[in-house]
């Protein structure tokens, strides 16, 4: 790969993308191949940190309709998270990642407490660093968690990692003619509404103008060829 385009970038994985071809929890061979694609990346000499969304062990919007109280629901959401950041941190250090999962909940029997600086510091090190249960808030998506942890550490650029191909006019599997934007402002998507991110994680890349990146992460090598300058999936903007 030629010169990065990018020193420090943070990968938000969508939980119900690791299901891979199953309906649900934890699919070793999708995490294998993610463990050998951000290797790829520290190789590379990029810093690399992760937020792993839980949807593909936990959804507590079924829990909620259902009757459960939602903090109750979010904070099980949350821990759902912790366990697919343990997952990833097994499989980036079996191929040699060193790796810490840094967790806005008090865990310390299997993971180390958020502390930004130290967040910093193990990046300067060449160690890939998992942010997992959100922001330890309820009310707050793993988006939220995500843009929030990006600007936090100063990262170059957010990767959204998720099913599809990038940022559509519309559903495209409810609308085959929706149109697939290249490139779009932070704006623009809150005023069409487009489901890129929440609005709390929208505002947060805008006003501290972090570019985003939207992406199919079943498609293997797209990671490395982004950082190294390709035009992948949809860039998403400060601007107009």
């Amino acid at each position: 790969m030629s010169t990065p385009s990018y020193r420090r970038i943070l990968i938000k994985l969508s939980g119900e993308a690791l299901v891979g071809d199953g309906a649900f929890g934890i699919d070793p061979g999708m995490f294998a191949r993610l463990a050998g694609e951000v290797r790829d990346l520290v190789a590379a000499d990029i810093q690399v940190a992760l937020v792993i969304g839980g949807g593909n062990i936990f959804r507590g919007a079924g829990l909620t309709q259902a009757g459960v109280e939602r903090v109750t629901g979010d904070h099980i959401g949350m821990l759902a998270t912790v366990m697919n950041a343990l997952a990833m941190q097994d499989f980036l250090e079996r191929v040699g990642v060193p790796t810490r999962v840094m967790s806005a909940l008090k865990i310390h029997q299997v993971c180390e407490d958020y502390v930004r600086r130290r967040a910093v510091r193990h990046l300067e090190k060449a160690r890939v660093v998992i942010f997992a249960a959100g922001t330890g808030n309820p009310f707050f998506t793993t988006d939220s968690a995500a843009s929030l942890r990006a600007v936090e550490i100063g990262a170059d650029l957010l990767i959204k990692a998720t099913k599809v191909d990038g940022v559509y006019s519309a559903d495209p599997v409810l609308e085959p003619e929706a149109v697939l934007y290249k490139r779009l402002t932070y704006n623009q998507a809150l005023r069409e509404d487009l489901g890129v991110m929440d609005a709390t994680a929208i505002v947060l890349c805008r006003d501290n103008n972090i570019p985003m990146r939207v992406m199919n992460i079943y498609e293997p090598g797209a990671l490395l060829r982004l950082v190294g300058g390709d035009e992948i999936g949809s860039l998403v903007e400060s601007g107009d």
